[in-house]
């Protein structure tokens, strides 16, 4: 299972001994286009069927499926599950494929099959407005006797992996409620669940890299909720206690960093932008003085830019004690101008930043809705 990426976007390929595909797409539809041809195309085209099938789904399942009682939710869910199945099996009857294609496709359906079980009870929750998360049927959660923790060939796959993910965050939740020693409303604190799940993931994941990229998503999930400093250190030295070889240690540390420097009164971060004009500056001449709020867009994200820039707009006219700066990433030069201008925006309060990933690592751009309040050179709220 590879993986080729035209940023935001990014996909699979399926690839055994003897393949020869080529693929055909368009960078800004990029899934919908996608289309695979040659030797070992079949399982490739099943697979990106499924994932848009899925994206398609997930409305469906949100909105009309997921206010529904377990029973019939489990009944509507299975019925899709059933009928991708059977999609597959006549795949495999029609243009035979090797057992480990016939496995990932497999794995695909069933993963996102148990990912939205494994949500359930948190958006039926949400949807119906209860306030409680209702008591489920004892074979609601039977599928979990099939859950491999240690198969190193799911790892990456997507489904998997974000079924994983969810699958941790419940079982901590779960478990908490019931046997943690605390009062109910704890049971939401940052750095008691996340450090439940890094003990869960301890004990429960044997696969090595599966339990490497666990560890790091609650480790990113955790550092980007900005706890306080006490909690911060806190979680740092369980999460090094338990997880001190991970592969993406120098990554997280790096996180941790950038996360301590973005605290109020830490200055701000000596980052170089370029304006309209050729002319080279920093963020610290930017902000020297005054207010000024740092926001981020980028070209490939247009529908984002639109936003960013009504919403800017309207900001100015509460905030005129503000300078609302905008730094354009992942955009070549040449583009940023030309949306620049096709935007109406001001010229004079945008600038490009050619370092890109310098800039999303130093100011943690983990989305593009962030922003940055900095006052008289010095950071207000870097979160």
């Amino acid at each position: 299972l590879h993986s080729f990426k035209h940023d935001p976007e990014n996909q699979y390929v399926y690839l055994e001994g003897g393949d020869s595909l080529q693929i055909r797409l368009n960078t800004v539809a990029f899934d919908e286009s996608l289309v695979f041809s040659g030797r070992g195309e079949e399982v490739n085209n099943f697979l990106v069927e499924l994932f848009l099938e899925s994206e398609g789904e997930e409305y469906l399942i949100r909105d009309s499926f997921m206010p529904m009682e377990p029973e019939a939710f489990s009944s509507r869910l299975d019925s899709i599950k059933s009928t991708k199945l059977a999609r597959l099996d006549q795949l495999q009857e029609e243009t035979p494929i090797t057992d480990g294609a016939f496995e990932a496709a497999r794995a695909s359906i069933l993963y996102q099959n148990y990912l939205y079980r494994e949500k359930y009870p948190f958006w039926h929750r949400k949807i119906t407005r209860d306030g409680t998360l209702h008591d489920l049927p004892p074979n609601f959660y039977d599928y979990r006797d099939d859950v491999s923790y240690e198969d190193p060939r799911l790892t990456f796959l997507r489904p998997y992996h974000d079924f994983m993910i969810y699958h941790i965050g419940n079982l901590s939740y779960m478990g908490c409620r019931k046997a943690c020693e605390i009062r109910q409303e704890q049971v939401g604190n940052k750095l008691h669940f996340n450090t439940h799940q890094l003990h869960l993931i301890d004990s429960l994941i044997t696969g090595e890299e599966l339990r490497d990229n666990l560890f790091r998503t609650v480790a990113f999930d955790y550092l980007l909720k900005n706890d306080s400093e006490e909690n911060f250190q806190t979680f740092m030295k369980e999460f090094h206690r338990l997880s001190g070889a991970n592969r993406h240690l120098a990554e997280i540390d790096r996180l941790s960093e950038a996360i301590q420097n973005l605290r109020p009164d830490e200055d701000v971060p000596d980052l170089a932008v370029e304006s309209s004009t050729g002319k080279k500056q920093t963020l610290q001449d930017i902000a020297t003085e005054g207010n000024v709020v740092f926001y981020f867009w980028s070209g490939p994200q247009q529908h984002h830019l639109a936003n960013i820039t009504r919403r800017v707009r309207a900001l100015r006219e509460v905030h005129s004690d503000y300078r609302f700066v905008g730094i354009c990433l992942r955009t070549d030069r040449e583009r940023w101008e030309t949306l620049v201008e096709s935007y109406g925006l001001d010229p004079a309060d945008q600038f490009w930043a050619g370092d890109c990933e310098k800039f999303v690592q130093t100011l943690v751009v983990d989305n593009t809705s962030k922003s940055v309040l900095v006052k008289d050179g010095k950071i207000e709220d870097g979160f």
